[in-house]
Formats: structure tokens, C-alpha cells, sequence
């Protein structure tokens, strides 16, 4: 028996097949291109899963990872900002039904990602482990006693949506304070009124990856930004630490690449504001080990548990 796992972003998509070791034995990937709606993108997600099933079988799973919120249970996408126009679309049974009728199984992005790490990778065996992932936003799920906590609703855990107070006193959500777009966000507000040199001002984009490269070179302005994000992100770790008493929170995503600079004044954060250190385990944040697969093995974990309990 085999399963197929399907990645569906707002920018990549991406398919594999696996055997039930979860060994992986062929992977494509191609873009979205979600602006061209629900029907397009479908037909581009059928195309690209079928390139990868051997001719002649049949998945005995199918595994989805999808962005936006989602009836878990039915398999429907109820809307989705990175997949513009797309309403209540009940993508598990279309997949299914394109497949022979192969029982498929459509979790939100955040969910199936924490089961890989924590089943593979960097929160092996870690309980509670907190995951989060941080680029354009942030999400994120967490594991407790070994099983995905989603919640009443389905939904838990949304970690990217913690409310904080900034220093101009609205309240933002911390996907709006720590997320690469946050940098690009915050810096394009700090240039206005900065008063040293920087390297941002002749930057043909202000976002994230540009914020990045520049604290990276040294740049002052870059800096002070990326430090504003990470003492925002250890507040958040210190409201999961007092909340879930984690053993592990695992990082993914593309602003790990700042390292020390986003989660040095992280950790300073929670040395500052935690309730106790007893509350922190040793070696508390740690970087997630699966890279851009970790939602495709995360997607196959998740069709195999599904598919073994129903």
C-alpha cells in the first residue's frame, strides 16, 4: 500500500507518493498560480498528484495540506486568504472521486506540519510540542500526549493570531509584528524617520527577505527591526509557556534564517518575562528539521492515522 500526499499553498504546489514507512518515492512540485481561481487550481492539483502515481495503482490514502481555515472532518476549504475566491470547496471529495474513491483527508497547513516534527523531526517524542511556522505569516499546531490538539471548533491551535499591544498602542495580531511581512512592514514605517545610514533606502522592495539580508550585512535600521520582531515573538513564547507548559517549540519557516538575531532578543524576552524558570525546559526552541516537505510528509502522516482509525 501506498499514500499520496498533496501540498496545497497560495504559491507552491507540491505532491509526492510514499510507501507505509513513509520512505518517499517520488515528489513533484510546480506553481499555484491561485489568482486564476478554485477551478484552475483544482484541475492544476489533479494534474500534478496524478504525475506521481505509478500507472496503475491506487493510493490507499490520500493526504492534503491546505492553507486557510477548514471543516477538518469534511474535508472543505471554507475560505482561504492565499487561495482568493475560494468558498466552501469540498476538495477532499473531489480529490477522492479523482482517484477511484481513495478515502482523502484535508487538514490545514498549521495542523500537519507539528505531526511531522513531531513524529521525524526536531520535537521527536516532545509533549507538549508547540510548532510554528514563520515567513510570509505565521502558523502554526501543537501536540499533546502524542495526538494533534485542534480544539472545540477544529481550528486550534493559530498561534499567529496572539493579540499584542504595539508600541503605537493598536492591537496586532503577532503574524503583524514577527512574520517577514511584519519586517518589511515595520521597516518601510522606521525609514520614514530613521536617522542614520541605511542600506534600505536604495532597496528596490522593502520586505522581509530584504530586512533579512540587511541585519545579516549589519545595517543598523535592519537591526533594530528584527529585534522589535523577536522580543514580540518571545512574548508569545512566554504566553504558550504559561499556557501549555511545552517541552519544545519548533521553528520552521524562512525568517529561522536570521537565527540569533530574531531569537536572541526571544529568548531575552522570556528570561525577562517568564512567570518562573521553571516554566522553561532546556533546549526550549528548536529549529524544524523536515524543510519545505515537512507539510507533504506531515499531509501522508496524517491521511495514514486517518485512514487506520475510520
Amino acid at each position: 500500500m501506498s499514500l499520496l500526499a498533496i501540498d496545497l499553498g497560495g504559491t507552491r504546489l507540491r505532491a509526492a507518493w510514499y510507501d507505509e514507512s513513509l520512505r518517499q518515492i517520488a515528489r513533484t512540485e510546480t506553481r499555484t498560480h491561485a489568482e486564476e481561481g478554485p477551478d484552475a487550481v483544482i484541475e492544476r492539483v489533479l494534474a500534478t498528484a496524478r504525475a506521481i502515481v505509478p500507472a496503475g495503482e491506487t493510493p490507499s490514502a490520500i493526504g492534503m495540506s491546505t492553507p486557510g481555515p477548514m471543516d477538518a472532518r469534511r474535508g472543505v476549504i471554507l475560505h482561504s486568504f492565499a487561495l482568493p475566491g475560494w468558498q466552501d470547496v469540498p476538495l477532499a471529495d473531489i480529490v477522492s472521486r479523482a482517484f477511484g474513491g481513495a478515502p482523502t483527508f484535508a487538514e490545514n497547513d498549521g495542523n500537519v506540519g507539528p505531526l511531522a516534527e513531531y513524529h521525524l523531526g526536531a520535537g521527536r517524542g516532545a509533549n507538549p510540542m508547540i510548532y510554528m511556522t514563520i515567513s510570509t505569516g505565521i502558523g502554526g499546531g501543537a501536540i499533546i500526549d502524542g495526538k494533534l490538539f485542534t480544539g472545540w471548533s477544529g481550528h486550534a491551535a493559530e498561534p499567529g493570531h496572539m493579540q499584542f499591544t504595539d508600541d503605537e498602542g493598536q492591537v496586532r495580531r503577532l503574524e503583524e509584528l514577527a512574520s517577514g511581512t511584519a519586517l518589511g512592514r515595520l521597516a518601510a514605517h522606521k525609514l520614514a524617520t530613521w536617522p542614520g545610514e541605511t542600506s534600505l533606502g536604495n532597496a528596490p522592495v522593502i520586505d522581509g527577505a530584504a530586512v533579512g539580508r540587511a541585519a545579516q550585512a549589519g545595517d543598523a535600521l535592519a537591526l533594530a527591526v528584527v529585534e522589535t520582531a523577536g522580543r514580540y515573538l518571545g512574548l508569545a513564547f512566554v504566553n504558550l509557556l504559561h499556557l501549555f507548559s511545552p517541552e519544545t517549540v519548533v521553528i520552521g519557516g524562512s525568517v529561522t534564517q536570521l537565527g540569533d538575531l530574531i531569537f536572541g532578543p526571544a529568548r531575552a524576552v522570556i528570561d525577562e518575562r517568564v512567570l518562573d524558570p521553571a516554566f522553561v525546559p532546556p533546549n526550549f526552541i528548536r529549529m524544524a528539521q523536515l524543510g519545505d516537505d515537512v507539510c507533504l510528509i506531515g499531509a501522508a502522516l496524517y491521511a495514514q492515522q486517518r485512514r487506520d482509525t475510520h
